[in-house]
């Protein structure tokens, strides 16, 4: 009984494999490199430009920007990995030696595709536990105007809250629900739009219907005077969700993080057609590198000496644009309202995985 099996060989499905998986990576360090060099050429000036600062806070900005600039740009080094690698397996007449042996084109994309499916659930564990909070942390310290650094890796910084007349500022806001905890928060005192005074204080924490602030001070402005008030009482009436659910970066919260941070804002009755969006591309985004593959297999057929094997490179690059350009398409038009999240997200995912199989059987199978 003749058994059949999807991949070529055990020895050739690793060979193919590992040329794919160094050749990718290899790409992604290079252009992570470059790209880093380029951002600090820009942003060092800003970091330097606060007194005290010096290379710790260079080495720190690098830190956590390189998080940042792998997430977004791994799935397009997978595509120049799967093109380099096809191209070279079809210059060395690899491609068709498997082909000669009976194999099909699905069969000889095969390891590569799994490949890519370990470097996407890799690419999710990464973007989960690395990549959104070193994102929630830069985001602070840049609000911060690369003051001092952020102790905390979760929260919001910079948080604005109306309370009738009156604004709250917090500078930084961690916890959920009962456990929320306000860092430097500044009420300004308005009447009709006049300002009255200024209450600071260090911290603040809810009471249930209010919150209590220590250390406070208030500045008369009318009078110009400063008075110290100790631990008060204020903000009666003002929830904890007005401030924990102001803003909600989906880069900076990981996916469960994002997935209560949608269900809190669902009983708010506030929308989150957006973060829907963004929730539901944090898997789609790293299950694009599965796609690569696909949409480079141009590449590894039709004969290398015809003078066409550049043209199918550059075929099944233009691909893997296209599906960037779809993919941050689809996400603006979420962003809008105008397309429902799940297609925001998916949509750019199932449209070129039915372009590249319908590439590959009209042309190889």
């Amino acid at each position: 009984m003749t058994r059949v099996s999807f991949f070529p060989s055990r020895t050739v499905a690793l060979y193919m494999a590992r040329l794919f998986l160094v050749r990718s990576f290899a790409v992604l360090a290079v252009l992570v490199l470059v790209l880093q060099v380029l951002d600090l050429l820009g942003e060092s000036d800003n970091i330097l430009s606060v007194r005290g600062n010096g290379q710790a806070q260079i080495l720190t900005y690098v830190g956590l920007r390189i998080p940042e600039l792998i997430q977004r740009f791994l799935p397009f080094c997978v595509l120049l990995g799967a093109l380099i690698t096809l191209a070279t397996l079809n210059q060395n007449s690899e491609v068709i030696s498997m082909k000669a042996a009976g194999l099909s084109a699905h069969q000889v994309l095969a390891p590569l595709v799994l490949a890519s499916l370990a470097v996407a659930i890799g690419s999710f564990a990464f973007n989960d536990r690395i990549v959104s909070r070193a994102t929630a942390t830069l985001d602070r310290w840049q609000a911060a105007n690369y003051g001092k650094m952020p102790t905390g890796r979760e929260g919001q910084s910079n948080v604005w809250v109306r309370d009738g007349d009156d604004l709250i500022h917090a500078d930084a806001v961690s916890g959920r629900g009962s456990q929320t905890k306000l860092s430097g928060v500044s009420l300004y005192d308005r009447d009709g739009g006049t300002l009255l005074q200024i209450v600071t204080g260090d911290e603040a924490r809810t009471t249930g219907d209010g919150w209590t602030l220590t250390n406070a001070s208030r500045f008369d402005v009318t009078r110009g005077t400063l008075a110290k008030l100790g631990t008060i009482p204020f903000a009666n009436g003002v929830r904890p969700d007005q401030f924990t659910l102001s803003s909600v970066d989906g880069a900076g919260q990981s996916f469960l993080g994002l997935n209560r941070a949608i269900r809190d804002l669902d009983a708010a009755g506030r929308p989150t057609g957006a973060l829907k969006a963004a929730l539901w591309h944090k898997l789609s985004g790293p299950l694009s590198t599965i796609l690569m593959p696909l949409l480079g297999a141009v590449a590894a057929f039709g004969l290398a000496r015809s003078g066409q094997l550049f043209v199918r490179a550059v075929i099944g690059m233009a691909l893997g644009f296209a599906y960037f350009v779809a993919d941050n398409f689809g996400l603006a038009m979420g962003n809008l309202g105008a397309y429902p999240p799940l297609l925001a997200a998916w949509g750019p995912f199932f449209l070129f995985l039915l372009i590249g199989e319908a590439v590959l059987i009209r042309t190889e199978e």
